[in-house]
C-alpha cells in the first residue's frame, strides 16, 4: 500500500448543491456542513448533529431527497486537485467547495488508474476503513460554471474546456464502503490499495 496523506477535511452534503431549475440552475454551496467525524454505511455518509439527530448526506440512500445513483453514496478528493483547480480557474475555489465527502492532504493529483482497487483509512485508535468501487465524479455544468467564475455567463467553448479539465477525477471520486458500518474521522491516515 501508498500512502496518500492524511483526512483534513469531512463533510455533508445536507442538500442538493445545485439551486434553481435549468438552464437557468446554478451551484450554491451554503448546503455543505463541515465536521469532525462521518458515520459511514454502504447507503452513504451521515454525521452526529450538535442536537444528537442523525444528519444524512443528499448522496445517502436514505435521504428523503436522495441523488443516490447506485454508484455515488461516497466521495473523495484530494488538496493537490484544488491546487490544480485555483492555478486553473482561479483562488476563490476553497478546499471542499466541490462537495466531496472526505478531503485528503496530498500535494499532488492523483488519477484513477494510480488509486488502484480501493483506498484504507487508518486511525489512531486502530480503525480500518477500506472504501472500494472507486470512480471518477464527472462534472457537472453548474459545478463548471461555478468554477469558471466571472460576472458574465461563460461561452460554451469556455464550459467545454472547463469540463474535460474537471474530468477523470479532478473533481474527485466516488467509491463503496466494504463493510456494514464504519466511521472516519479527521487526521485518519488514508492508503492506496493497488
Amino acid at each position: 500500500m501508498r500512502e496518500l496523506g492524511r483526512i483534513v477535511r469531512l463533510q455533508i452534503q445536507r442538500a442538493s448543491l445545485k439551486a434553481g431549475q435549468r438552464p437557468y440552475a446554478y451551484y450554491d454551496p451554503t448546503p455543505l456542513l463541515e465536521v469532525t467525524r462521518l458515520l459511514l454505511t454502504p447507503d452513504g455518509a451521515c454525521a452526529p448533529g450538535d442536537d444528537g439527530a442523525t444528519i444524512r448526506d443528499i448522496h445517502h440512500a436514505l435521504h428523503p431527497h436522495t441523488r443516490n445513483r447506485n454508484n455515488n453514496s461516497l466521495s473523495f478528493g484530494f488538496t493537490g486537485h484544488y491546487a490544480a483547480m485555483r492555478a486553473e480557474f482561479g483562488p476563490y475555489l476553497n478546499n471542499g467547495i466541490a462537495g466531496e465527502n472526505i478531503l485528503i492532504e496530498c500535494p499532488y493529483v492523483v488519477t484513477e488508474a494510480e488509486l488502484g482497487a480501493a483506498i484504507v483509512c487508518w486511525g489512531d485508535d486502530g480503525r480500518v476503513v477500506r472504501l472500494g468501487e472507486i470512480i471518477a465524479a464527472p462534472p457537472c455544468v453548474e459545478f463548471t460554471q461555478f468554477a469558471l467564475g466571472g460576472d458574465t455567463p461563460p461561452l460554451p467553448e469556455q464550459i467545454r474546456a472547463a469540463l474535460q479539465f474537471l474530468d477523470c477525477g479532478m473533481r474527485g471520486f466516488y467509491a463503496r464502503l466494504e463493510v456494514p458500518a464504519a466511521e472516519l474521522r479527521l487526521g485518519d491516515q488514508v492508503f492506496c490499495e493497488p
